[in-house]
């Protein structure tokens, strides 16, 4: 797919050397940039990315890295969640070089395909307040607000989010 700067944008698994230690210090970077988090976000991240890297079962969980002229740019995880019919949505991001190209909708998108392939029932996912534009690509999705918390994370005060989407009651396409 063609932008209109003209550079190449593609999303594809995330399979190759070198991309679960991308997410890991993208996140890390990006976050401390735009909202001022501690490495203690960066921690979480990191042992996302290791359960994941360590123990995912390739028929129900997966993930996806966004790549501009062959440099990352986005990322997202999909894995199983509490219950064998619920998956959870994970550390989506796309960075700041990437963004205005529908990269994120287009990660959410590979997520969501792959969920129902591999039958799950329900998506959940949990994220802050502060990342609207995240929030408004779950919108768009169909993901709906289920509960929020202030907590005290990464060095700031937060309003954390529980976000659902129940994939038994329609398609959920890119309305947002």
């Amino acid at each position: 797919m063609v932008q209109q700067d003209q550079k190449q944008a593609d999303v594809r698994r995330a399979d190759r050397p070198g991309d679960l230690g991308w997410v890991v210090m993208a996140h890390g970077e990006a976050y401390d940039q735009q909202f001022g988090w501690n490495s203690d976000f960066e921690v979480l991240v990191a042992g996302i990315v290791a359960d994941y890297g360590s123990k995912h079962d390739p028929a129900r969980e997966a993930a996806w890295i966004a790549e501009v002229d062959g440099r990352r740019v986005g990322c997202v995880f999909l894995v199983a969640g509490p219950r064998p019919e619920v998956a959870k949505l994970r550390i989506l991001l796309v960075t700041p070089e990437g963004r205005g190209r529908g990269l994120g909708k287009r990660l959410v998108g590979e997520c969501l395909s792959f969920a129902r392939e591999a039958g799950y029932e329900q998506v959940t996912l949990w994220t802050n307040d502060v990342l609207s534009t995240a929030r408004k690509i779950y919108q768009g999705f169909g993901f709906t607000l289920a509960d929020q918390e202030h907590h005290h994370s990464y060095g700031h005060d937060l309003v954390g989010q529980n976000w659902i989407l129940d994939l038994r009651t329609g398609t959920a396409d890119a309305r947002g």
